[in-house]
């Protein structure tokens, strides 16, 4: 096939696509000129039509699936294989955004998300992994696809799926369908309440089976060296003993006197280390709460770890009773309203009882009422020992704005906002706390 050509069909496929993203009727020309090209390629022409889904498609032909991994994220040196790469990757992009309108069922939302992972596998991640279900490689593509979910989800009647066990049997749980659950949960009875508690629980495992992963993999807390190693067998530091006593070596002996044995140091912290986390749960912050909710339950499990948790909008919430179930945290919720972080620092200031061995993390993106009176409680905390740590996302597919005014004063405190991969987060509070 000549270069040429091969452009001018690719062209086509791609020119039918646009046409059909941004009008759903047929054009004619288009469409033959496609149809061609397909079975040219020896490809089925189902391949073309947005009602077959691509588990259909791989279904029918399942040496579909292969051609499907990785499709965009290795475009490779094959120019002759451009045009079929454009074919298959026309059809996922047509069947992930071209949504339509009107109400939608739990079969559709399911097909979409079923279509949005094998999406995503062309992307090369995990089903799931770029809208939010764990850490994301493009915040920005994240963000459409999490926004494409909960316009559909917001377009379903989701509280009749709910109240039929078999549609709510159908749902996938997703960040984007958790936030909705969370804010009509007090609209919920019976059934559709129970089937809403079942996707939240399935949701918080999970995550929870992800963050638990991270928190594993993370370094360990630093030595403490103020404190004497233990003079036994097992602390015996052999490699340096002998370094250390190279100087008596006697070569008439041919032996090596040792005057002193030199111990590895592993003391670790030995008091409770206290961390305190508090989450804004106004307007957008859902991916937060859920994550930090799970997170901090994660940490409560360890030993010496005293974790607390404090949710807030314009009123404050203390979580710690249920700090350990993230399922009930959740529940406990309610997300929207205003911000005022005055109120979450006077819940939170009686629980530091011992700054310097206490960790603050503050997730938020600091878009406060009270600007100044937030960070002079904020500034006070920090000066008086205690590590405080602020946080703008701990999204896993996405970034969210952080308010400039307290970005630029958190970097000249010399507490920089952490913001972006919930990775950052898990090992500043590992270093810390373990």
């Amino acid at each position: 096939m000549s270069t040429s050509s091969s452009e001018t069909q690719r062209q086509i496929l791609y020119w039918r696509l646009l046409a059909r993203l941004f009008d759903p009727e047929e054009q004619a020309t288009l469409e033959s000129g496609s149809m061609a090209i397909v079975g040219d390629l020896g490809l089925p022409a189902a391949l073309l039509d947005p009602a077959v889904s691509v588990d259909t498609l791989v279904q029918r032909f399942p040496q579909l699936e292969a051609e499907f991994d990785g499709l965009m994220s290795d475009p490779g040196d094959d120019r002759d294989g451009e045009v079929r790469r454009a074919a298959l990757a026309s059809k996922l992009l047509l069947n992930v955004f071209a949504t339509g309108s009107g109400s939608v069922t739990a079969e559709q939302l399911q097909r979409w998300q079923s279509d949005a992972g094998w999406f995503e596998r062309a992307m090369g991640c995990q089903p799931g992994q770029l809208r939010g279900r764990a850490a994301g490689n493009s915040p920005g593509l994240g963000q459409t696809l999490a926004g494409i979910e909960g316009d559909l989800i917001s377009r379903m009647r989701l509280r009749e799926v709910l109240a039929d066990n078999r549609l709510a049997g159908q749902l996938t749980p997703s960040m984007s369908l958790i936030e909705q659950l969370l804010r009509d949960k007090d609209n919920l009875d019976g059934v559709a309440l129970a089937n809403a508690k079942a996707l939240i629980r399935r949701f918080v495992d999970e995550v929870a089976e992800v963050l638990r992963t991270q928190v594993a993999q993370a370094s360990t807390g630093t030595i403490d060296r103020s404190v004497p190693p233990k003079r036994v067998f097992r602390n015996l530091d052999l490699d340096r003993t002998i370094w250390k006593n190279l100087p008596n070596w006697s070569p008439e002996d041919e032996r090596l006197y040792v005057d002193r044995l030199y111990y590895k140091q592993t003391a670790k912290r030995i008091e409770p280390a206290r961390l305190i986390v508090v989450v804004d749960q106004s307007g957008s912050m859902v991916d937060a709460m859920v994550n930090c909710t799970i997170l901090a339950s994660i940490f409560a499990g360890l030993p010496k770890v005293d974790v607390h948790l404090v949710a807030y909008d314009t009123r404050a919430l203390d979580l710690t009773p249920w700090v350990h179930d993230p399922f009930e945290v959740l529940l406990h919720t309610h997300l929207g309203g205003g911000t005022d972080g005055t109120v979450a620092l006077d819940l939170a200031r009686p629980k530091i009882a011992d700054p310097r061995n206490t960790v603050v993390v503050w997730i938020s993106d600091f878009y406060e009422w009270q600007e100044q009176a937030v960070w002079d409680g904020m500034q006070a905390i920090h000066r008086a020992g205690v590590k405080f740590i602020p946080v703008g996302s701990v999204s896993s597919g996405g970034h969210q704005s952080v308010n400039p005014w307290f970005r630029q004063r958190f970097k000249d405190q010399g507490t920089p906002v952490l913001s972006g991969h919930i990775k950052k987060l898990v090992t500043e509070l590992k270093n810390f706390l373990v």
